[in-house]
């Protein structure tokens, strides 16, 4: 398991029964994760003086029930900033888990010893954006959410990349990458991080376990002669470590490199234990 533990504004502290308890910078919010099916004592001060709390319903979707927490606030990891704010089904605007990822490619990207071109697929909040622009990289970002892509931008100018070489585009990934074949454009290196269900800016269904695979075919058409690195995040459970590495792998045949494929986690402060959160497949250059 690859596990994402640089983090100093944030941390999992405890976990227990459906909830983790969870510091993001001065404040304390709860909210549901369907892997902590465990049922350990809530001893941590935390559970009672909590700032943000997500309550899920049983009928689907939830609410959110706050104790003094702002509408919106900052944490940093490394040289990033990311604007944070509760809003829909329990999310913050950030995966921290993600970080275990951001280490690696800017390794790559830093080392590289050439201009790296990277595509970022359902580029969210843009943290592995930041990340790539940060170590160097010239990035496109594409999500179909106009919403994400002004966040995205916004955590930019609070990075201090508001300048960086960052396209930013409000467009269906799918789509997106059919005119990058068909224009002639290629990447040095591919990041997806997609949804295990969403939809188009025109209402086109995304529905992972049907096409995750085409698309990572799709993208192998607009990979360079010398790519650096391919990496896929999935948050979907059926989808296993294996499954990823044998997709990347089968498609990335013609070019020399070596596919790896984990779980990725967060350390757990009370227990010393790792919540496991979701998989990541990595392809690089031999």
């Amino acid at each position: 398991m690859w596990i994402a533990d640089n983090w100093k504004d944030y941390e999992v502290i405890d976990c227990s029964k459906g909830e983790k308890l969870e510091r993001w910078g001065d404040y304390l919010l709860i909210r549901p994760d369907p892997q902590v099916i465990w049922d350990t004592p809530k001893t941590h001060t935390g559970w009672k003086k909590r700032n943000g709390h997500y309550h899920r319903s049983k009928k689907g979707g939830g609410e959110w029930e706050f104790f003094s927490l702002p509408k919106q606030w900052q944490i940093h990891y490394a040289n990033l900033t990311f604007n944070l704010k509760p809003f829909s089904f329990k999310h913050t605007g950030l995966f921290p888990e993600q970080a275990v990822n951001w280490d690696w490619f800017s390794e790559k990207i830093r080392t590289a010893g050439r201009p790296v071109k990277v595509l970022n697929l359902f580029a969210y909040t843009g943290g592995a954006t930041l990340a790539a622009a940060a170590a160097g990289a010239h990035v496109t970002h594409v999500d179909a959410s106009k919403g994400m892509v002004t966040w995205a931008k916004e955590n930019a100018v609070s990075s201090g990349l508001k300048d960086a070489p960052i396209r930013w585009l409000v467009d269906d990934c799918v789509k997106f990458v059919e005119r990058e074949i068909r224009r002639g454009n290629k990447y040095d290196a591919i990041i997806m991080d997609p949804p295990s269900y969403g939809r188009g800016p025109k209402g086109e269904i995304w529905k992972i376990e049907d096409m995750i695979h085409p698309l990572i075919k799709l993208c192998t058409k607009i990979l360079s002669d010398d790519p650096l690195f391919f990496l896929v995040n999935s948050y979907t459970t059926g989808l296993a470590p294996a499954v990823l590495t044998y997709m990347i792998a089968t498609e990335l045949k013609p070019w020399d490199g070596t596919v790896d494929s984990q779980e990725i986690g967060l350390p757990v402060t009370e227990s010393g234990l790792v919540l496991p959160c979701g998989a990541s497949g990595r392809w690089e250059r031999n």
